[in-house]
């Protein structure tokens, strides 16, 4: 016979046996992958559908857990302190006027000179704005209308333990800087300046009476 008939039938003999075991180391690992379909399972096929779905793409187990928000307490006045020899007491600068814009940065002014001079601020707050109509009576009539309404807004830089001779220079200070339509006064702080930051509810006032 032909050598090279006889070679290419060797190498033929080794061709189809590797092919066999390539063909078996396969089937083998579809069986792992599919147990139940064996080797009728296709490569497009979902891998998923037989797997649980449950649980996926949640995360908040993984987070520590947050502490329960407690409610807010209602706000209490704090102690009012007294004046000594050297130093006041608690003290109120209330700053008020119509421009809104005036009275806020008026009041940042203090607020920054009080910390540049080391003088302790307790509290920096808002008061209810105020709302004044004014009322025009017309040359021929009785009747009269609104011409105009004006919003009062206030401002409150609360101090504590102001030095006494420090006051006069921190109020020329003040009263040389003060703008132009705005309105500067300082007072002892009550308990009256305290209930007058929070705003009338006469409704709910009338009906908490009618309760008790």
């Amino acid at each position: 016979m032909n050598p090279v008939i006889l070679k290419l039938q060797a190498s033929l003999a080794l061709h189809s046996r590797a092919l066999d075991r390539a063909a078996l180391l396969l089937r083998a690992s579809v069986s792992v992958k599919h147990p139940i379909q064996g080797s009728l399972a296709f490569p497009n096929e979902r891998q998923y559908r037989t797997m649980p779905t449950h649980g996926i793409g949640k995360y908040k187990h993984l987070l520590p857990k947050e502490a329960p928000k407690k409610k807010k307490e209602r706000q209490q006045m704090k102690q009012i302190k007294t004046a000594t020899d050297a130093e006041y007491g608690t003290l109120n600068v209330k700053v008020s006027g119509y421009d809104m814009i005036l009275v806020e940065h008026y009041t940042q002014y203090i607020h920054n000179l009080c910390n540049r001079l080391g003088v302790k601020v307790a509290e920096s707050y808002a008061l209810p704005t105020k709302s004044t109509e004014v009322m025009i009576l017309p040359e021929q009539g009785t009747k009269m209308y609104v011409d105009a309404i004006l919003k009062t807004h206030e401002r409150i830089v609360q101090l504590s333990q102001l030095n006494a001779t420090l006051c006069p220079i921190f109020m020329e200070v003040m009263l040389k800087n003060q703008p132009e339509g705005v309105q500067l006064s300082v007072k002892p702080h009550t308990e009256a300046d305290y209930q007058a930051r929070f705003k009338a509810r006469p409704e709910l006032e009338g009906l908490m009476a009618q309760i008790t």
